[in-house]
């Protein structure tokens, strides 16, 4: 019977250090062969430079792959031929539900040309290839790619028809699974994690909901359970984890008027203590008029983050979309935000879209001593103070 004890996950705060404790974990597991995973390639190049950082290599027993590289390569193709006997080209990231068979109302445009647009915004009610009756079609494009939203799904029947002999040759190759930003993960990729859960591998997770701002997959398999409701799934009594919401709760980058502030915005979260103690001179969150960002720009040389490339900015200075600078640290940061993130300032029971929130808290967590946030109107009711 296997113990709880041998998964793991670790609810994380921003600037908590996550990637360096997955780092120094891993370094300790010296005679271990170990998987670290992760969903985008700016997390996989943080945990490499870490690496070097803090061992000045990277460890012969340790593998550092994205999360579609290590399901195509040690999912998918092991096994391959217990569902398919055709070559398998890779991987295809679609952005929605993959396998679009037709329309049943398909727009003039498109029922004249007799073609299938997947991002015709005309066409409704669309019809997909089943998995029972329209096998290839409903896992792979024409050109045999799989479709990244069904490749744990695919590994999971793998499983089933080599009769586990996927999850045992896995867990032969890595004894430690370590899957850092948990909360990127979706649909059946959960489902694949608890085929691990109930392996012998010792399986950790680290993540933190809040910067629930990716997805691997838009799947409606436990889409109740996607970005910040991920720690949702772990409750499930058939399940066997380990869930420690304390070890790393202390957020090293940012100053106490930057934590107090992203708390609040996932107020049913523990909140994150400061250990960032540094005083600078300019400290803390401001609000900044249009007129003077040129001055405050050339002055303290912030790192200006905005929601899309659509927002116009100074671009003589630095600028990263919201999502974009997710893991990284900067020493001050100038935001430009939308209308929503500033009703929610001036007033916290505002309503704030669930995306809207994880975005705006990645944003605020980057900045280590000050964050300037673009607004014009002045309210004497606001805690948050103009920069003068």
């Amino acid at each position: 019977m296997l113990s709880e004890q041998n998964n793991k996950l670790i609810v994380a705060a921003a600037g908590s250090g996550k990637t360096t404790f997955l780092v120094e974990e891993a370094l300790r597991e010296k005679n271990n062969s170990i998987l670290i995973t992760t969903f985008t390639q700016a997390n996989e190049s943080e945990i490499k430079r870490k690496f070097i950082e803090k061992n000045k290599c990277i460890p012969e027993n340790v593998t550092i792959q994205t999360w579609f590289t290590f399901l195509l390569k040690q999912g998918v193709r092991p096994y391959q031929g217990a569902l398919i006997e055709k070559k398998i080209n890779g991987l295809i990231l679609v952005n929605g539900k993959s396998g679009l068979k037709a329309y049943r109302n398909p727009c003039e445009i498109c029922r004249k040309g007799n073609t299938i647009n997947e991002d015709c915004k005309k066409c409704a009610n669309p019809i997909y290839y089943s998995e029972e009756n329209e096998f290839e079609k409903h896992y792979f494009s024409k050109s045999l790619k799989i479709y990244s939203d069904k490749i744990s799904k695919f590994i999971i029947r793998s499983n089933e028809k080599s009769e586990g002999l996927l999850i045992e040759r896995l867990c032969n190759v890595y004894s430690h699974i370590f899957i850092d930003e948990v909360q990127d993960l979706a649909g059946y990729d959960l489902e694949f994690l608890k085929l691990l859960f109930k392996s012998p591998s010792r399986i950790l997770l680290v993540g933190d909901p809040r910067q629930g701002t990716y997805s691997t997959n838009t799947s409606a398999k436990n889409k109740k359970f996607s970005k910040f409701n991920v720690v949702n799934f772990f409750q499930d009594p058939t399940i066997k984890i380990n869930t420690d919401k304390t070890s790393l709760l202390i957020n090293y980058r940012c100053n106490k008027k930057i934590c107090d502030l992203s708390n609040n915005l996932f107020p049913d979260f523990q909140k994150t203590e400061s250990g960032n103690k540094l005083i600078t001179g300019h400290d803390g969150v401001f609000f900044i008029k249009e007129i003077d960002i040129e001055d405050y720009l050339a002055n303290f040389k912030p790192m200006q983050l905005r929601e899309t490339k659509r927002k116009k900015v100074n671009e003589n200075f630095k600028v990263m979309n919201f999502g974009e600078s997710k893991g990284l640290s900067f020493d001050r940061i100038l935001i430009y935000p939308t209308q929503p993130f500033l009703n929610w300032l001036l007033d916290n029971k505002t309503i704030l879209a669930e995306t809207s929130r994880a975005k705006i808290y990645v944003a605020l967590t980057r900045a280590r001593y000050s964050v300037a946030i673009v607004n014009n109107i002045e309210n004497k009711k606001s805690e948050i103070k103009h920069y003068k």
